[in-house]
């Protein structure tokens, strides 16, 4: 059985909030993820941000390569990440 961190079914997702604001994460199951966001589940910056929509999402990361990704992607301002989902 291959160890999941190093298998590339892992995806980054950013996910647009009613304030305007973006939130970044990683999950290897984003639906599922969106979800628990939308119920208060997990992340504490939805316990006052209300997610809408997903509005970008990458696939075939490894653990790793995701949570790199993410860094590289909260280091953005927020008109870089406008730019970037509309890619």
């Amino acid at each position: 059985m291959a160890d999941k961190n190093f298998s590339k079914n892992w995806s980054v997702y950013i996910i647009a909030c009613t304030d305007g604001s973006l939130y970044t994460g990683i999950s290897t199951d984003v639906e599922r993820r969106f979800e628990q966001h939308k119920n208060k589940k997990g992340a504490k910056y939805f316990y006052s941000h209300i997610p809408q929509k997903i509005v970008y999402i990458e696939n075939n990361h490894t653990r790793s390569s995701a949570s790199k990704r993410e860094c590289s992607i909260k280091a953005l301002s927020k008109a870089q990440k406008q730019l970037l989902i509309e890619l």
